[in-house]
């Protein structure tokens, strides 16, 4: 799968579908049929949509963790709560869960959001709060991570 690129404006309907951009379906085209799942994120009130194959490549990286230890065995049942599988229907839309939505606070309309391999769905005034409250030290922040000489840091 290509990295995806792209924000869109969408409104969520009276039952919870939301009609996939077609900018953002026919980039996922090529995935569509294997499904996704769609999960809480772990730092906002959004809402991320792993392609599958993203989501099992995740899932294995996780799988190595010792489950011996309490702290990993917390972090992967949290990480992975309220996670579900979905599917794109189709007329192109996708059914958001009602505890997602609600985690989400996802009202009629929304965001869709690429973020490198991963979909982000936003309420939209959420999604404006928080670029808005970025924007005030985007410039520090992208120093700290993109700006470092050093390849492990940074992409210079």
């Amino acid at each position: 799968m290509d990295l995806l690129t792209g924000t869109y404006d969408c409104k969520v309907d009276v039952k919870g579908r939301l009609m996939m951009p077609a900018a953002i379906k026919k980039q996922l085209a090529s995935v569509l049929d294997d499904g996704f799942v769609l999960r809480r994120s772990v730092f906002q009130k959004c809402l991320e949509l792993y392609p599958m194959q993203e989501w099992q490549a995740l899932m294995q990286k996780m799988n190595k963790l010792n489950k011996f230890k309490k702290k990993n065995n917390d972090f992967i049942r949290r990480f992975t709560a309220g996670a579900k599988i979905i599917e794109v229907d189709v007329n192109g839309r996708l059914l958001v869960p009602k505890d997602l939505t609600v985690f989400a606070n996802i009202s009629k309309n929304i965001v869709v959001a690429s973020a490198i391999n991963i979909v982000e769905i936003w309420d939209k005034d959420l999604y404006e709060q928080a670029i808005d409250d970025a924007a005030i030290d985007f410039a520090d922040l992208a120093e700290e991570v993109m700006g470092q000489d050093d390849e492990d840091y940074g992409i210079s």
